[in-house]
């Protein structure tokens, strides 16, 4: 296993951000940088051995300081929507920023996703090499409670896993929901939509929302519906029966806090199949419905509408105004802890 630190570019205040490459003993290669902790690369062979790239990003770092997709930003401190842009703790409204018509997403404004993180340790040990970032969200930033203090974790296994781990703390109580918002296409990033991909998700029910894509409290079934995915199925075969595509919060079976089997996607042509594992009580399955070719990739490739799906493990949204949903509370003296594998092989 490897571990290398390399500049790559300055944010447009003069600090400096690095890139961190993770190499493991069959060449499987994983690339972060600490602005946005973000996910830049992940090369991962296909059925003759090929390395290809499978998430969609930008060559350098210019493309990450003005985007505005999320391509593989970890995003916070409040993941997901937020409805009417506020919420309630202990009586106290909290406003936050109107970034998605009335509503909150993905942090605001200036979410975790712009942030420079701080690079505690980049480690490679036999078996795992790994990178571990800090974020320091003070108190009142984009309108939150507490000083919440983050830390998230990229590593690689020689069994061709990629684990994300975040943690958090704060010192007044707050609302927290972390996830990766990587943009994933198995037959290489930039070639073409995903829509013939095979894909499984382990869930049974999932929340419905309103036309601002906020859950009314209800959660339903998944069966007989073209969101059902209990069984493989091509990412495309019903996206014409929902509206632009899918962007919806699955109910993962099981426990929510330990880690079992959330979904596994399959891409027939290169034979990558990524099997993907979690703690967290959900996952929102995003499918690129707003990619329209303006946003100029890695190697120049446009990227186009459905040229990759998101699988954002997370709780729910808008569960800060939800009581019915899992809480998303943290107390001074808690550790927020969640964990999400990604496991790569071929058939």
């Amino acid at each position: 296993m490897n571990a290398h630190t390399e500049p790559f570019g300055q944010t447009e205040d003069g600090q400096e951000v690095h890139v961190y490459t993770l190499t493991n003993s069959k060449g499987f290669r994983v690339r972060v940088t600490n602005f946005g902790a973000t996910l830049v690369s992940v090369h991962v062979p296909d059925r003759h051995g090929s390395l290809g790239d499978v998430v969609l990003g930008f060559d350098s770092l210019a493309g990450y300081l003005t985007q505005t997709a999320y391509l593989g930003s970890t995003v916070g401190r409040y993941a997901n929507r937020i409805g009417g842009a506020t919420f309630t703790l202990d009586d106290v409204e909290y406003p936050l920023a109107a970034n998605n018509g009335p509503n909150h997403l993905h942090g605001g404004t200036c979410g975790f996703d712009k942030a420079l993180w701080k690079t505690s340790e980049a480690v490679a040990t036999e078996d795992e090499a790994w990178v571990k970032m800090t974020y320091l969200s003070l108190d009142g930033e984009e309108g939150y409670p507490g000083n919440l203090q983050c830390t998230m974790t990229y590593t690689l296994t020689n069994a061709d896993e990629l684990r994300l781990d975040y943690e958090a703390q704060t010192d007044k109580k707050t609302v927290v929901n972390l996830t990766n918002h990587s943009y994933w296409n198995l037959a290489g990033q930039g070639q073409g939509d995903i829509l013939g991909h095979q894909l499984m998700i382990n869930a049974e029910r999932f929340t419905l929302v309103d036309q601002g894509l906020i859950p009314s409290g209800v959660i339903a079934s998944v069966h007989g519906m073209p969101l059902d995915f209990t069984k493989p199925r091509k990412i495309g075969s019903r996206i014409g029966q929902t509206a632009t595509g899918y962007d919806h919060n699955y109910v993962v079976s099981g426990k929510a806090g330990d880690l079992r089997f959330c979904a596994r996607v399959c891409d027939s042509g290169t034979g990558r199949v990524m099997e993907v594992h979690t703690t967290e009580p959900g996952v929102q399955l995003y499918t690129g419905n707003f990619l329209d070719g303006s946003i100029q990739g890695k190697g120049g490739l446009a990227y186009e509408k459905h040229a990759g799906f998101c699988l954002e493990t997370q709780h729910y949204p808008d569960s800060p105004n939800k009581s019915e949903f899992p809480p998303t509370v943290l107390e001074p003296g808690q550790t927020f802890s969640s964990r999400t594998v990604h496991k790569f092989s071929v058939q």
